[in-house]
């Protein structure tokens, strides 16, 4: 019903109604950002080889969103990220100030997603926020290699 609405809105423009649901999911992640996640998942991955890993907890409002293949998707992709990409921090909030660290390379929010480089981090997780309709946090995350 989104995607109509979004249509009719856009007359009939596919890329404008594609920006206008865009919007419409990060209005959402906004009005949930203030609700408590205390619920979640702690996933695991480990690269080919055995020699790269990464543990992420992600965060949502209930067990019962915390169990849908949606949201565990997310918890694999975001450790998936973790060990290709490296990251430091979960959000620029984060670093301390003065730092000469790069915030998008170092950040694993504001990273480009290696699956959709077109997208942020962020923006996966407020589609799957859209989706849903539940806070979702990262909470923290580990990445492990051999050697290092």
């Amino acid at each position: 019903m989104d995607c109509k609405n979004a249509l009719l809105e856009a007359e009939g423009d596919i890329e404008k109604a594609l920006e206008l649901l865009k919007q419409k999911g990060c209005l959402l992640a906004q009005k949930k950002a203030g609700r408590a996640a205390t619920e979640g998942v702690v996933e695991a991955y480990i690269h080919t080889g055995r020699k790269i890993g990464a543990l992420v907890e992600v965060n949502c409002e209930t067990d019962f969103v915390a169990r849908t293949d949606e949201f565990k998707k997310l918890a694999h992709h975001l450790a998936m990220q973790i060990v290709a990409m490296s990251p430091q921090f979960i959000s620029k909030e984060e670093i301390s100030e003065g730092s000469d660290i790069e915030p998008q390379s170092a950040c694993l929010l504001l990273q480009p997603c290696i699956k959709e480089p077109d997208k942020t981090i962020q923006d996966i997780i407020n589609e799957t926020i859209a989706k849903v309709g539940e806070n979702i946090k990262v909470n923290r995350f580990a990445r492990f290699e051999t050697g290092s």
